[in-house]
């Protein structure tokens, strides 16, 4: 599907909200009893057009594009920064300098045997209750024929310490998933990865990094909100933070 690059966000996604359908479910971060899913699948979706979907809160998952509309919780926010405008902390330099050694290296969306390994046992050691799978997080999460998606592989002593998963248009890119060895905790992986990610924003001129979803009270996602300035997506607009 082909999009005008000039029209406004919600006139270009305005012709495809009627094909969003809801999907009630448990949510995933245990915020309230019940989640609904807004979503549609979708063929291929050009640059303006994600643009426009990242730009007014959705996000993708596989070939699907979707948002949270939950009925009693408005906890999952937007959140995204503007490279030109992020100013590192004292803690953020401090792991950049940590992290000088790492090695990163933009690839291709690939499968392999290395990084499977590395994601089942990241999900065993954060979610040991849950169900996940490295091999069908790759196939029904990752893969996709609806934008440009690469990894990001980040190696120490040529040792795989972790791997981002983005999607990357013209002047935008989505980070859909960070996994990592937990042996490098000490090193704050996550905070590495978004540093490098807006690096890279700044050399490609993209003029925001979307870091997904920002969830007051939820801890694993509370590290987002130290990348400052940052807008958070709420109430149909982007709010300065």
């Amino acid at each position: 599907m082909s999009t005008e690059v000039n029209l406004p966000n919600h006139v270009l996604i305005g012709r495809y909200l009627q094909h969003f359908y809801d999907i009630p479910t448990h949510c995933p971060y245990e915020m309230s009893d019940q989640a609904l899913y807004r979503q549609a699948q979708f063929g291929f979706v050009d640059d303006p057009l994600m643009k426009a979907f990242l730009a007014s809160g959705f996000r993708r998952n596989g070939n699907t594009i979707y948002a949270m509309a939950c009925p009693e919780c408005d906890a999952c926010r937007s959140l995204r920064v503007n490279p030109l405008l992020f100013k590192p902390n004292r803690s953020q330099k401090r792991v950049l300098k940590k992290c000088s050694l790492v090695k990163a290296v933009v690839n291709t969306l690939e499968f392999t045997k290395e990084k499977l390994d590395l994601l089942d046992g990241f999900f065993a050691a954060r979610f040991p209750a849950n169900e996940n799978d490295a091999a069908s997080y790759y196939g029904t999460f990752f893969v996709n024929g609806i934008t440009d998606t690469y990894e990001v592989e980040y190696r120490l002593d040529g040792e795989l310490m972790g791997v981002a998963v983005i999607d990357v248009g013209r002047h935008w890119l989505n980070a859909v998933y960070f996994y990592f060895d937990a042996q490098f905790n000490d090193l704050s992986p996550g905070v590495f990865n978004i540093l490098f990610l807006l690096d890279l924003c700044l050399k490609q001129d993209i003029r925001h990094l979307y870091l997904g979803y920002s969830i007051e009270g939820h801890q694993p996602m509370a590290y987002k909100r130290a990348f400052n300035p940052h807008e958070i997506f709420y109430g149909d607009r982007w709010h300065d933070e």
